[in-house]
C-alpha cells in the first residue's frame, strides 16, 4: 500500500473528507493509475498515519475518506542524528536514502578536513532539495512516520556546538581498534534508554585528522571502531544503524 506524506495536519480527519491535489494527485492517477476504492497510507505532520480510500478523482484533485488509524509505530525508539564528512561523487545520496530506511531522523554533511568535494554555496541549496526529496521517497518505501531532515553543512565548531544537545555522541575512528576499544560501540549502545538522542559522525574517504579526532574527543564524543574491517564512508553509517536497530529493536 503506498504512504503518501501531508503537508498539513487534519484536525477532522477521521469525519471529514480528505482532498488531494498536485502532486499527491499526480502521483496517484497518473503514475500508479489508481481508482476510487484504492486505500493509501497518509502520514500528518504530527506523525499520526491512517489508511484512507479514494471515493472520487476529479480533473484536478481526489477525494478520500477515512478508514482507520494506523497502530504499529515504525520509528526507532531513539532520535538518531548521522553527520557525514563530505564524500565524493553521489555517495551522501546513498547514506541519506539507506540512512531514511534505516531509522535514521536527521543528516548533516560536514567540511571535514580530509573531504575532497567542497560545496559551493551557491549550488549548496539545490543539493539540499535533491536529499530532502531522496530522504521523502526513502520514508514513504520504508512505511515510516517521519521525514528526516537534511541540515546545511556545518563546520567542526558548529557540530561541537550543537553535540551539547545530545545525549550520546559518537565518532566512527579506525584506530579505534588498534587502541584496544573495540567494545566501545556495543558498550554506548547498551546505554540508550527509549527517548534519547544520539550523534553519529563519521568521516569522508580520507577519514578524520588528529586535530578533529582530539576536538571531539575534548567535546565528549566517544571513539568507536566498526568491527575489524574497514568500512567505506558510505557503509559506516548503514553499519552503525544496522547495529543500533538490532540493539534497541530486536535484542529485547
Amino acid at each position: 500500500m503506498q504512504r503518501y506524506f501531508l503537508k498539513e495536519t487534519l484536525p477532522n480527519y477521521q469525519k471529514e473528507k480528505i482532498y488531494l491535489t498536485e502532486d499527491h494527485y499526480h502521483h496517484m492517477v497518473r503514475v500508479m493509475r489508481m481508482k476510487p476504492g484504492h486505500k493509501v497510507y497518509l502520514v500528518m505532520p504530527n506523525s499520526q498515519a491512517f489508511i484512507a480510500e479514494i471515493q472520487e478523482i476529479n480533473e484536478e484533485n481526489l477525494t478520500l475518506i477515512w478508514i482507520k488509524d494506523e497502530i504499529q509505530d515504525k520509528e526507532l525508539p531513539v532520535d538518531v542524528t548521522i553527520v557525514s564528512g563530505l564524500p565524493k561523487g553521489d555517495k551522501l545520496e546513498l547514506i541519506v536514502q539507506k540512512g531514511t530506511e534505516l531509522g535514521a531522523m536527521t543528516f548533516i554533511p560536514f567540511a571535514a578536513t580530509f573531504s575532497i568535494t567542497k560545496w559551493d554555496a551557491k549550488k549548496a541549496p539545490k543539493k539540499i532539495q535533491r536529499l530532502e526529496k531522496i530522504a521523502l521517497e526513502a520514508a514513504e518505501q520504508a512505511q515510516r512516520r517521519q521525514i528526516p531532515v537534511v541540515e546545511e553543512v556545518h563546520t567542526l565548531a558548529q557540530i561541537i556546538a550543537i553535540s551539547k544537545n545530545y545525549d550520546q555522541l559518537i565518532v566512527a575512528y579506525e584506530e579505534s581498534a588498534k587502541l584496544g576499544e573495540e567494545q566501545n560501540l556495543a558498550k554506548a549502545l547498551k546505554r540508550l534508554t527509549s527517548g534519547e538522542k544520539i550523534l553519529f559522525l563519521f568521516g569522508p574517504e580520507g577519514g578524520l585528522s588528529e586535530q578533529e579526532i582530539d576536538s571531539l574527543v575534548a567535546a565528549g564524543f566517544t571513539c568507536c571502531a566498526l568491527g575489524p574491517r574497514i568500512l567505506r564512508t558510505e557503509t559506516a553509517p548503514l553499519y552503525a544503524l544496522s547495529a543500533l536497530s538490532y540493539q534497541m529493536e530486536l535484542n529485547q
